[in-house]
């Protein structure tokens, strides 16, 4: 065993902080400002990403000498869960839970000066792209995008790269293809074990956003069906209808203690279980979260019925933005295979 206990309560400022994030999504990011960026030049919410830099959201995960709070991936998987509830437009995710750890712990000390402090107030938009992935989130927002090309990662600033934005099918998250060379100068680590832990990092942040979502989805499926009549009695009294939402609720039961313990693998950095690792505490919280969103998605259009699948209707930001994060940084068979391959199970 590792030798070290993990903590699997939250304290009361953790959750004092989701509950302050929660309260600003809520009035900066309601449903009409997720639609209204997909017709954006930018494709975000106007004032949002100054308001979770002066939240210090943004550079949560950056030391304090880079005006950063110093945070860990516990203070921050409840931050990541909200983001997913609102349906975030912002690289949120990718920006302090993925590459301002990575320049934090990789980064030269040339790197550090030049772009941390700007992240963690907001100054400077990073990005990363998933080795596991074509397609890269914000790449056109992006000041410094991190890359990932022959077991090495690249850390590379925007004039550095040609950005082709591609169609997403969730138009609040905007993707695009970029076009770069490897250079000396931008090598961020030639250490594949560093890109791995990218892959790590990104499929935690995904798996936490995708909990939210999911959570968002049973609570919208939820209030629909104990609202909806039908023959003079709520769609919720019949059984089946309860069955799609327990099932749901189940799903995330399971999927969100993993995504718990993988923020405290990737903070502790080793895993509390005997013969575990952060890579696979990592892929867990991904397959299952993978796997609960996917259900909160069909029972939700399921359970609506029609309207579910008018795109005027808001459950559609919630159903796109779940599709997206269950496939993206590897779906939930892509992590299993990881998984088995790490435990020496693959044939």
């Amino acid at each position: 065993m590792t030798g070290r206990i993990m903590d699997a309560t939250f304290s009361d400022d953790q959750r004092l902080f989701a509950e302050t994030l929660r309260g600003i999504l809520d009035g900066t990011c309601p449903p009409e400002a997720v639609r209204a960026s997909w017709d954006d030049p930018v494709g975000w919410v106007d004032g949002l990403w100054d308001t979770l830099a002066a939240t210090g959201v943004l550079g949560l995960t950056a030391p304090g000498s880079c005006d950063g709070l110093g945070m860990d991936e516990v203070d921050l998987v409840l931050l990541l869960e909200e983001l997913g509830r609102a349906a975030c437009p912002e690289p949120v995710a990718e920006h302090a839970a993925v590459a301002v750890p990575l320049l934090r712990d990789h980064g030269s000390d040339k790197l550090v000066e030049e772009w941390l402090g700007r992240a963690a107030t907001g100054d400077a938009v990073l990005t990363v792209a998933s080795p596991v992935d074509e397609l890269v989130p914000a790449a056109a927002q992006a000041d410094l995008i991190l890359l990932a090309a022959d077991g090495a990662l690249h850390a590379v600033p925007a004039d550095r790269l040609a950005c082709v934005e591609q169609e997403s099918v969730d138009r609040s998250r905007r993707l695009a293809s970029v076009d770069w060379m490897p250079a000396p100068d931008t090598l961020l680590s030639d250490d594949p074990a560093v890109v791995d832990r990218c892959v790590d990092r990104g499929a935690w942040a995904a798996a936490a956003q995708a909990v939210g979502v999911a959570q968002r989805l049973l609570d919208l499926t939820v209030s629909y069906v104990a609202d909806r009549e039908q023959f003079g009695r709520p769609v919720g009294a019949n059984q089946a209808v309860k069955h799609h939402c327990a099932d749901v609720a189940i799903a995330l039961e399971f999927a969100r203690p993993l995504v718990h313990l993988a923020a405290w693998s990737l903070a502790a950095g080793e895993s509390p279980e005997e013969g575990g690792s952060v890579a696979v505490d990592a892929s867990m919280a991904k397959a299952a979260a993978s796997d609960a969103v996917d259900r909160a998605c069909r029972s939700a259009l399921q359970c609506h019925g029609a309207i579910g699948y008018t795109i005027e209707y808001d459950l559609q930001l919630w159903l796109k933005r779940g599709w997206v994060l269950a496939a993206s940084w590897g779906d939930a068979r892509w992590h299993r295979r990881r998984i088995a391959t790490r435990l020496g199970l693959s044939a």
